[in-house]
Parts: C-alpha cells; structure tokens; sequence
C-alpha cells in the first residue's frame, strides 16, 4: 500500500534487462556508448523531431535547471506556475544554474493561464536596465497537482509566448503520463506547439534514474553540453543512463507503463469517489489530491499506507477532513489498491 510517489516504485523489468545486458564488457564513456547513438535515434523518432539534439541526466532538477540554464541571461526571469517543481521543490537550482535569474511566480493554481501570462510578461521591466527582463517560460505538465494541460491549454499559452518572442520549456518529469492520458503524440505535445526543449522524464515512470533533455533547436547542443560537464552532470559510466532510456523507450515501454501507472490512479481514483472521499483537484494521470476524516488517515498509516498528508498532521480531531496526495506507478497492483480502500 505504497501512494507515496511514483519515485519510490521498483524500476521496470524491461528497463532493468537493459542495464544488466550494458553491464557486459566496455563502452566508451561520457555519452560515447554505443547505446546513446540508440537513444538519440529512438528519442528522434518519438518526437518526430530528426534534428533535435538529446542528451541523458540522472535527475528531473538537473534536466530543468540545465535546460533553462541554456535559454536564461543572468538579469532575466523565468515565468512559472506558482506550484511548479522549479519554484518549490528545486532548491533554487534553476536560480544556481542560470547564475541569478530570478523565477517569476504567475496565476494562482497549478496552472498558469494566457490572461495571467499575458500580465506578467508586459509586467516586466523591458528595456528598464533597473529591472529583470522577461526570460523563458516553463511550464508543467502533468502538473504538481496531477492536472493534464490540454493541447488547446498548451497551444494558448505558447502562443502568447510567442508573441513575446521567448522561448518555451516543458518540464515534463510525468510527460509519459501526459501523453498517455491525452492520446496525443511526443510531437504534438511539444514543438509542434512551439516547445523549444523538453525534460522527457523516466526516473518516475519506471527507470532506475534517467532524464532526457530534447533539444528541438541544435544550435543549443554544445551549450548544453559545457554546461552539464561544468555542472558535474556529466556521468563517466553513461552507458548505464543510456542503457534505462534505451530500454524505455523500446517497443514504446515509456507509454505502456504510463498508462498503468494511470490505469492504477483510475481505479483508485474509482474507490476513493465512492467511499466519498472529497477530491481537491480533478485527477487526470497518476496523482490523486482528496480529503477525507483524520481518524481514517490514523487507521491506514497503522496499517502500513504509506502516503503524505497535505494539509495537516495525522494527530489532531478523529473527524477533520485532512487532503493527503498519492501517487500510482505501474507496479501497484489492483490486490493492494483494495487493501488500502477496505480501510475506509
């Protein structure tokens, strides 16, 4: 009865073969395995994207904060969701890895709207040497708080950034699952929207811990690639980064575990409503926000859930409804699902 977070789960069998099959012999390092060559074709064909240049990390902050990194001046901002993961779960590393920008904090939810993106992009001071100067945007997606942007959504936001002449990241840590929930291609989800790079993430979606980040303009390729070194990004034994997202991306492994990880939340999602629990934000892919009474948060955690509680403390009045977050993955079954819901 593990809702915790998708990056607690085991990693994918498929995945596992692949780094075990890498362990044999030697490779060249540094990205010069044989096996990145793999990638970089199989990433190019899922995004339809044949000049795009793709490079492996092993964490989501390092993907996001190199990314912007390589799109953000030092007196610039970077538009955000409020709730985004580079605004709250980052450690200012976007901050650290641009050399100052600043984040610039937009709407009230998880999601940033046109209107509101609109506003704090003219809000800033252009041209004003005493001010921050409007940078990239980044936007989320699934969000923090389990939500899917719609094409439509995405498409209205790129274009008022495009407006502005700026450039567009994704970060896209539950991309699969995004994909997956939406029915919509790698491609339709990101350039062909007006995304410049992307943070294609695999850590929470079955690897062991791998990130790609897809370039779909080259000319950011060696910026990026200085930047990863003299970040200490850079792995030595890179086949083994190369070996999870190789076996990933086979046969389209990325979206047939999304979309258990989703088909898990789904039935969750199912006996959560019917047991009447109060959901705090409509889930849409493998994140569940819902309330219910304290005095049943106290009876699963005693019976080994294992899950965060987002409001307030597991002791306190047995009968106030306290919001608790939890996370599917592919390997949850629907046995433990039960369990967890029979405690209700």
């Amino acid at each position: 009865m593990f809702f915790a977070s998708d990056n607690a789960g085991p990693v994918h069998p498929k995945v596992m073969q692949r780094m075990i099959a890498a362990n044999d012999g030697h490779q060249m390092p540094y990205g010069n395995d044989s096996i990145m060559d793999e990638v970089r074709i199989r990433i190019r064909e899922v995004f339809e994207a044949p000049q795009a240049e793709v490079y492996l990390v092993a964490t989501g902050t390092a993907a996001n904060a190199l990314a912007l990194a390589c799109y953000t001046q030092p007196w610039q901002t970077v538009f955000c969701s409020k709730v985004s993961h580079i605004q709250e779960d980052e450690c200012n590393a976007p901050e650290f890895y641009t050399s100052g920008a600043k984040l610039a904090l937009v709407g009230e939810g998880d999601k940033m709207t046109p209107a509101s993106l609109e506003t704090a992009i003219i809000g800033q001071a252009v041209g004003n040497v005493h001010g921050a100067q409007p940078g990239p945007v980044s936007i989320t997606q699934v969000t923090e708080r389990g939500e899917l942007h719609t094409l439509d959504e995405l498409r209205a936001l790129t274009d008022v950034v495009r407006r502005h002449n700026l450039p567009v990241h994704l970060d896209g840590a539950r991309f699969a699952n995004a994909a997956a929930a939406l029915g919509c291609t790698a491609a339709e989800m990101s350039w062909k929207l007006g995304i410049d790079v992307v943070s294609f993430g695999g850590t929470k979606n079955g690897c062991m811990g791998v990130e790609a980040v897809v370039f779909f303009d080259p000319a950011k390729a060696w910026e990026f690639e200085l930047r990863r070194k003299r970040g200490a990004h850079l792995f030595s034994k890179h086949r083994y980064l190369s070996a999870q997202m190789a076996g990933y991306l086979e046969d389209d492994t990325w979206l047939a575990i999304a979309r258990e990880a989703n088909a898990n939340a789904d039935y969750l999602a199912d006996g959560l409503r019917k047991a009447d629990a109060k959901f705090v934000h409509k889930p849409q892919a493998n994140m569940i926000f819902a309330r219910w009474p304290r005095a049943v948060h106290q009876r699963m955690h005693d019976a080994g859930a294992r899950y965060y509680l987002w409001d307030g403390p597991l002791e306190g009045p047995a009968e106030e409804l306290v919001a608790a977050r939890l996370v599917c993955d592919w390997s949850i079954s629907r046995d433990q699902i039960d369990v967890f819901l029979r405690h209700f």
